[in-house]
């Protein structure tokens, strides 16, 4: 069903992904997601050498983690998580998790901590991450690839990353692959939602920073980048909707993209299992690394 048919109380529902999980109820769904998050970042922080708040611009929200294995080569692949929280909740304290398994592959993790809603708002988030990739290749000119995973709301500002017009930056970051888990890439939908009360996004705003509508930039800005469009069995129908017309888009712009429909998933616990070296989106992470 086209989105633009259904009833405020309909799009509401298709974009609670809490609502549509087998596991449990909608509140009991998020409250695991935050404590597995949690309890994976607990766990990267024991493992790793962390370099925490490193700040990559002037305000008080701009500023990452940095989760470094234990080894002595330089030639390091580095990845950049971007949480999600429909850019209202979470921060880059719980977002460490994806450490746990990549830390003995020698692979840096950076999680990018952002200035979410009221405090922060669409252009300024955008603009936010944007600039941690800038600092995170300034601060890490060596390494051998610069990988992006976002999940939800972080998977928005992955592809607003890699649709990114550079020329107004220091440098044009080099980013080899992208892992986008449950996005959202068409901004429209959720204006008439309680989701954009503390986002206050205009039509307008909305447009700009809708990564289905910025292709042509991304083809010219990452044109060589490996995209993974991952998308649980258990999101909602307009979720799904919202990856597979993502993925259709850049595949029929010739990028290298490939749609992973993930079984016996919903929205929380397609990601929550990254933390798994075994769980096969960790499993394609490192293989994208190795290709």
């Amino acid at each position: 069903m086209d989105w633009t048919k259904m009833t405020k109380d309909e799009l509401e529902r298709q974009y609670s992904p809490s609502r549509w999980s087998h596991r449990m109820n909608a509140d009991a769904v998020i409250q695991a997601h935050v404590k597995a998050l949690k309890a994976g970042t607990e766990r990267a922080r024991a493992l790793a050498q962390t370099l925490l708040n490193v700040p990559y611009g002037e305000g008080d929200g701009e500023k990452l983690d940095v989760y470094i294995p234990k080894t002595n080569c330089l030639d390091l692949n580095l990845v950049i998580y971007i949480h999600g929280g429909y850019w209202q909740f979470l921060s880059k304290e719980e977002s460490g998790f994806l450490a746990v398994p990549l830390l003995d592959k020698g692979v840096v993790v950076v999680a990018v901590g952002y200035d979410i809603a009221p405090k922060g708002h669409m252009d300024l988030m955008v603009s936010q991450v944007r600039r941690s990739v800038v600092s995170v290749v300034q601060q890490y000119s060596h390494i051998r690839g610069l990988y992006l995973c976002g999940h939800s709301a972080g998977a928005h500002l992955a592809a607003m990353v890699l649709s990114t017009d550079w020329s107004q930056y220091s440098l044009n970051p080099q980013i080899k692959g992208a892992f986008l888990v449950s996005g959202i890439y068409d901004l429209l939908p959720i204006l008439p939602t309680y989701i954009n009360e503390p986002l206050k996004m205009t039509e307008e705003v909305a447009v700009r920073n809708s990564p289905s509508r910025l292709v042509p930039q991304l083809q010219q800005s990452s044109p060589g980048c490996q995209i993974l469009v991952a998308v649980a069995e258990n999101d909602s129908p307009e979720f799904r909707k919202q990856s597979e017309e993502y993925y259709a888009t850049l595949s029929a712009a010739g990028l290298k993209v490939t749609l992973e429909d993930v079984p016996d998933t919903d929205h929380f616990s397609v990601v929550d299992q990254m933390v798994d070296p075994e769980y096969c989106l960790t499993k394609l992470l490192m293989k994208m690394m190795n290709s």
